[in-house]
């Protein structure tokens, strides 16, 4: 099998061809690409802090930031059956969404039971963990693990923290789900003064992440 010369009309044909397979095909001289619909354009842009405030029904937290309660647990556990520094019957679980945004931050706290977080949407979250003993640790709740973040984090009992966005112009959006459940019987707000004086190698932190 041998090839040989096209003729002009059979080349003429071929072109035809190809412009019929490959519609989509750009070359020079052809008109710009169609733009974007709007509803796509508004899918791909990044949600803002506010967007998940209003869409999610959040309200201010009294250690700061914003939430809303998505569940509580039907079972309950009775008072002997929890830890000595749980002075009643709580529910199994209960679980909340969490935002915090820009300057704002979750002052140092600490509840009876363990909380676990989740991280959703934003940016990375520092998560300042102060142990009984004065140990300390930061936690980054975030999506890149490339970059230290971790999806999930543990909070025990008893431990002060505190947390923030690491971009001040940036949110973040968690959630976080307490075992044995939440009741703010369990939770209590540091005060500066006397995180201070338990944790004097701390200061710089606590007078940063208190607001007394």
């Amino acid at each position: 099998m041998g090839g040989g010369n096209v003729s002009p009309a059979t080349s003429a044909s071929s072109q035809n061809k190809q412009s019929q397979v490959c519609p989509d095909r750009v070359v020079a001289g052809d008109s710009p690409a169609k733009a974007v619909p709007n509803h796509l354009e508004q899918e791909l842009m990044p949600k803002s802090a506010q967007y998940w405030i209003d869409k999610l029904n959040l309200i201010a937290h009294p250690e700061g930031g914003y939430y809303r309660e998505t569940y509580r647990s039907e079972f309950s556990i009775p008072r002997e059956g929890l830890p000595p520094q749980i002075p009643g019957p709580r529910l199994v679980s209960t679980a909340i969404y969490f935002l915090l945004d820009g300057e704002n931050f979750s002052a140092f706290h600490r509840l009876r039971s363990d909380e676990l977080w989740h991280f959703y949407a934003g940016s990375p979250i520092a998560l300042h963990v102060i142990e009984p003993d004065g140990g300390y640790s930061e936690i980054q709740l975030g999506s890149d693990p490339d970059a230290g973040d971790v999806l999930q984090a543990a909070v025990k009992a008893g431990r002060w923290f505190a947390s923030r966005v690491r971009d001040p112009k940036t949110f973040a959006l968690a959630g976080c789900t307490v075992a044995p459940g939440f009741d703010f019987a369990d939770f209590e707000l540091g005060k500066r003064a006397e995180l201070v004086r338990l944790y004097p190698q701390h200061r710089n932190l606590i007078e940063t992440l208190t607001r007394n």
